[in-house]
């Protein structure tokens, strides 16, 4: 969060805290007193919840140690430590100056995370990118930790790896900085978690405490959840005749959206049948089910959507989860795209949609494949990949699976004109080509 515009005091500041970080029933809009949620619950909201939501971090991008200090006071009852964000690429960052673009200015840094140490109640930490060289990334990590950061997040690669740009994340950075920092530094890594074994192999490699995920969980939520045992899929898992595997897309927006009515709403998720595995036979496959009305005056008397940000993220987040499985199904696209926040009928409907077309693909698979039709099968079951890059191919799943998305490389996306080369990678590449042809003379001459 915007730390100058959570520590405002004056009403802007309290609809900023407000529509970003719930903690208490004051902030719930929608709890009923009477009810064994909230019973159950307490004074406790959301964000922070000592039974649900803890261990929690409270992240602010900042370049005023005061602003700084003003935004994390409101915030440090409700969690477990404050983070600095020192490792936003985006533009806006660099208009605003914070995130990675305040790398160079170690004193403004160092004077923002002592204030908090000397002034909180609750740890401090920080988020960083990688420098320009390893050794030069262990100073800026012993500056950070000097100030008084209790925890270091570092996301293994540069500022300029961002957008089209972003490329892999270079993991021996912070293999550098386990080895050469004190034995007891907490140490997050970052970068390259497409995939929930991708956290042992991390760990593993970089020596890291902990790992931290971001957006690779917006498209892929099933990342924390591990592998059940064969035979032990039960509905919510699906494991292909072809050894293929992955959590089912329809029960991870199921899971979701009971998150909602349950946590959010303070009312019980509607009543659903199972769902649809192919050994169920054809009479009990989804076809999609009609939609209630779930107490639909309830919600548009309180224009739920308007303010609350767990309802606003609401779409956002079904786009991210169904990436790939819009690719196949532009009509649970269309619906999406018509829905507004919190109009949660329309959000079951959508849940209706995608069931039924799960099981439809799914007793399609099924069939195709005891058939033998493995190609047929396979055309069936996956978006085409045209990456030749071995990270992607190996996240490729049925599109009824959860996963994750994975920007094309670099040169992919400018091959495809996503993005062009900058001025210092034309001088770069100019310059190979220059030192290739000097090369070629040199041997010439010397035959």
């Amino acid at each position: 969060m915007n730390a100058r515009q959570y520590g405002d005091t004056g009403p802007n500041g309290a609809k900023y805290r407000q529509t970003n970080f719930q903690p208490t029933d004051a902030d719930n809009p929608y709890a009923s007193k009477d009810t064994e949620m909230s019973q159950r619950l307490g004074r406790d909201y959301l964000d922070g919840h000592r039974v649900i939501d803890r261990p929690l971090t409270v992240q602010f991008c900042a370049n005023d140690e005061n602003a700084l200090l003003a935004a994390a006071k409101y915030a440090q009852n409700y969690c477990d430590a404050i983070d600095l964000n020192l490792g936003c690429p985006q533009q806006i960052a660099r208009k605003g100056k914070y995130g990675a673009y305040l790398q160079e200015d170690w004193p403004r840094i160092s004077r923002m995370i002592k204030k908090l140490y000397e002034e909180l109640n609750v740890p401090v930490t920080a988020k960083i990118r990688v420098l320009e060289s390893k050794e030069r990334t262990l100073q800026y990590a012993k500056m950070v930790l000097d100030a008084g950061a209790s925890i270091l997040t570092v996301h293994a690669r540069t500022r300029e790896q961002n957008g089209h740009d972003t490329g892999l994340a270079d993991w021996s950075f912070i293999r550098y900085l386990r080895d050469n920092l004190p034995l007891e530094t907490v140490i997050f890594a970052n970068g390259n978690i497409l995939e929930h074994d991708d956290i042992k192999k991390c760990l593993q490699e970089t020596g890291a405490d902990a790992v931290m995920i971001a957006e690779g969980s917006l498209t892929d939520p099933s990342i924390f959840m591990g592998l059940p045992p064969p035979g032990e899929e039960g509905r919510e898992y699906w494991r292909g005749i072809d050894g293929k595997r992955g959590h089912r897309i329809d029960a991870a927006l199921r899971r979701y959206i009971d998150v909602i009515w349950k946590y959010v709403l303070n009312q019980p998720p509607p009543s659903r049948p199972g769902l649809y595995i192919p050994s169920d036979g054809p009479n009990l496959k989804t076809e999609g089910r009609e939609v209630a009305d779930f107490n639909g005056e309830f919600l548009r008397d309180l224009k739920l959507g308007r303010h609350d940000p767990n309802l606003r993220a609401m779409k956002a987040h079904f786009f991210e989860v169904l990436r790939t499985f819009n690719k196949v199904h532009p009509d649970v696209q269309n619906r999406l795209h018509t829905i507004r926040s919190g109009d949660m009928c329309a959000f079951e409907e959508v849940l209706t949609m995608v069931e039924a077309e799960v099981s439809k693909g799914l007793e399609e698979y099924e069939n195709l494949a005891k058939d033998g039709l493995w190609e047929e099968a396979t055309r069936m079951a996956y978006v085409p990949c045209s990456s030749t890059s071995p990270a992607v191919k190996r996240c490729v799943k049925p599109w009824w699976c959860c996963q994750p998305y994975v920007r094309p490389s670099p040169d992919e996306a400018r091959q495809k004109g996503a993005t062009r080369a900058s001025k210092k990678q034309k001088v770069e590449v100019l310059e190979k080509m220059g030192e290739q042809e000097t090369a070629a003379n040199s041997m010439a001459t010397d035959g």
